[in-house]
C-alpha cells in the first residue's frame, strides 16, 4: 500500500510524494531543485533573486542533474518577471509556481502553452480568486512560514480548512511545515500536498551561505518575526539589521525611510553571502525544529519516517 493515499499532488506533477520545495530567494537554485525531483518530490527553482541570464543558468543546471519534474517560482512584484517566464519556457520548464501578484496576469498566458500553473496565497478570499483565474493548483501559505507573506497573519491551522471548503481545484499546504507530524497535520486538515521552504533551506544541496544554515538550526522558537508590513509583508530571524526595521516602524518611519533603511541587496547579503548582521534573513518559524543540515535524500527519508511515525498514533 502506498504511503499516501491521496494521488491528486503525485499525478498532477508526476512524482512520488506530494511534497513540493519551495522556490526560496538565494536558496533554492538548479542544485536544490533538482536534489529534491530526484528524490521523489518536486523542487523548485527560486527565480525571484535571479535574473533572466542567471536563471537560464540554473535551469541548465537543474536539466543536467535530473530527468525528473521540476518547475519555477516567479514571484510577480519583479519587474523582470515576463522574461524570466521566457527563459523558463524555452528551457522546457512546463510547471509554474507564481506568487505576489495577481494570479490573472500570466495564468492563460502559460496554460495555452500547455503548462501547469500554481499560484500562492494567503487567504480563503484570495484562493477563490485563484481558482477562479484558472490555476491547476493553490499553495496556501499561513503567516508561520518564511519569507514574503501575507498581512492577515493568518496561521496554516486555520487557513487550510477553510481554503479546501471554498475550492475545489488541489490545495498544497504551506508556512510551519518541517516534519512528517506537519506534514500528516497539513493532509488532515484538507490539503492535497504540502510544500516545505525552512527544511528545504538547511539541507547540503541548498545554496544557503553555511553560516545561514547554522543559524536556523540555532534558532528558538521566538527568533522570528513577521515585519515590514509597511512595505511588503517579510518573516525574518532576529539580527542587527531586523532591529534597525523593528525600530523604524516602532518610531512610524515613512514607508520611504523603511525603504531607505531597506536598501539594495539586504537579502543577498545574508542569505548568500552570509553576513549574520547586516543581511535579510528570510525564514520560517518552523526553523526552531531544525537540528540538522542533511542531504536531500536524508531529509526526505527523515520526512517520510516521521510521517510514517505519525500515522502510528491513529
Amino acid at each position: 500500500m502506498s504511503l499516501f493515499k491521496n494521488k491528486v499532488i503525485t499525478d498532477l506533477f508526476k512524482i512520488d510524494y506530494p511534497i513540493v520545495q519551495g522556490g526560496m530567494v538565494w536558496v533554492s537554485g538548479g542544485k536544490l531543485a533538482a536534489a529534491v525531483s530526484n528524490a521523489g518530490c518536486l523542487g523548485l527553482i527560486g527565480a525571484g533573486s535571479m535574473k533572466p541570464d542567471l536563471l537560464k543558468q540554473h535551469l541548465a543546471m537543474a536539466n543536467q542533474l535530473t530527468d525528473k519534474p521540476f518547475g519555477v517560482n516567479i514571484p510577480l512584484l519583479y519587474e523582470k518577471a515576463s522574461e524570466q517566464i521566457q527563459t523558463a519556457l524555452d528551457a522546457g520548464v512546463r510547471i509554474f509556481f507564481t506568487s505576489a501578484g495577481s494570479p490573472k496576469k500570466y495564468t492563460s498566458f502559460l496554460k495555452d502553452k500547455g503548462c501547469t500553473v500554481v499560484h500562492v496565497t494567503s487567504s480563503p478570499e484570495l484562493a477563490l480568486k485563484c481558482e477562479a483565474a484558472g490555476v491547476d493548483a493553490i499553495v496556501a501559505e499561513g503567516f508561520e512560514a518564511g519569507g514574503h507573506n501575507g498581512r492577515d497573519e493568518i496561521t496554516t491551522m486555520s487557513l487550510i480548512p477553510q481554503v479546501r471548503d471554498l475550492i475545489k481545484i488541489p490545495l498544497i499546504a504551506a508556512g510551519g511545515i518541517g516534519d512528517g507530524r506537519g506534514i500528516a497535520a497539513a493532509l488532515a486538515l484538507g490539503a492535497d500536498g504540502v510544500q516545505l521552504g525552512t527544511r528545504f533551506a538547511a539541507t547540503k544541496e541548498s545554496s544557503a551561505h553555511e553560516n545561514f544554515k547554522e543559524a536556523i538550526i540555532k534558532a528558538k522558537a521566538s527568533d522570528t518575526l513577521l515585519t515590514m508590513k509597511e512595505l511588503v509583508p517579510v518573516r525574518l530571524l532576529k539580527n542587527k539589521f531586523f532591529q534597525e526595521i523593528l525600530t523604524a516602524e516602532e518610531n512610524c518611519s515613512s514607508k520611504e525611510e523603511l525603504q531607505k533603511i531597506l536598501g539594495k541587496g539586504r537579502a543577498k547579503k545574508g542569505m548568500l553571502e552570509g553576513d549574520m548582521d547586516q543581511g535579510e534573513l528570510e525564514i520560517g518559524q518552523i526553523s526552531a525544529l531544525i537540528k540538522n543540515t542533511p542531504t536531500v535524500s536524508e531529509c526526505v527519508l527523515e520526512l517520510l519516517d516521521s510521517y510514517k511515525e505519525t500515522l502510528k498514533i491513529f
